[in-house]
């Protein structure tokens, strides 16, 4: 079995966005984020970096991030703990910005070449939570519903599949999204106590 931080070490060298694209070239350097790990029973699965997790290198160190951790219940040091969490997106590089400054979509050339054998290599993983649904397609595969709203109304069908990993599906915790929260109440009051009760499973000193 591969190890997992070696095919990360591979992951961060990546330049095939840049040097081999799909379509059109990354339009700056290539800053490949992930986490891997051989010990942590919790996989986040996000959608790719944004501009100041480009800048640091470092996953999820923004306000989305700080919305997600609370979502979990965790600490950021725990968080960041490779022994606890593996954060693995499906775009590695910020993938830039559209002409209304959202962010692209995660890149094309990532998940075909990497994210396989990322996952045969750790094993250990129990739990995915994906994040978006550019996650959920890949993590549901033909069970993956239209659209992300379908596929977080319909959590509990997925979460409870006789599958492993299991898999939490979640909204992007961008701001952006404030509003599909408000207007899905369900997911603060039934799927949250889930979720937070799960990370205590898996990390239950809270240190």
């Amino acid at each position: 079995m591969d190890d997992p931080n070696q095919i990360a070490d591979q992951i961060r060298l990546c330049r095939i966005c840049r040097d081999a694209p799909l379509k059109v070239p990354l339009p700056h350097e290539p800053r490949p984020v992930v986490v891997a790990s051989c010990t942590a029973r919790v996989l986040i699965a996000g959608q790719a970096p944004g501009t100041r997790v480009h800048a640091t290198g470092l996953p999820f160190n923004d306000r989305s991030g700080d919305r997600l951790r609370d979502w979990m219940g965790v600490s950021r040091d725990e968080f960041y703990d490779p022994a606890k969490f593996a954060i693995v997106p499906m775009g590695f590089c910020f993938p830039g910005q559209d002409a209304k400054g959202g962010d692209l979509p995660p890149r094309r050339e990532c998940a075909p070449t990497w994210r396989a054998p990322l996952m045969a290599a750790m094993p250990q993983v129990e739990l995915v939570l994906a994040i978006g649904l550019h996650a959920q397609r890949w993590h549901l595969g033909d069970a993956c519903a239209a659209s992300l709203t379908e596929n977080v109304q319909n959590w509990r069908a997925v979460f409870m599949r006789n599958t492993r990993p299991r898999i939490l599906p979640l909204p992007h915790p961008s701001w952006r999204n404030t509003g599909w929260l408000k207007r899905h109440p369900f997911f603060e009051t039934e799927l949250l106590p889930v979720l937070r009760r799960e990370m205590r499973l898996f990390i239950p000193d809270n240190s």
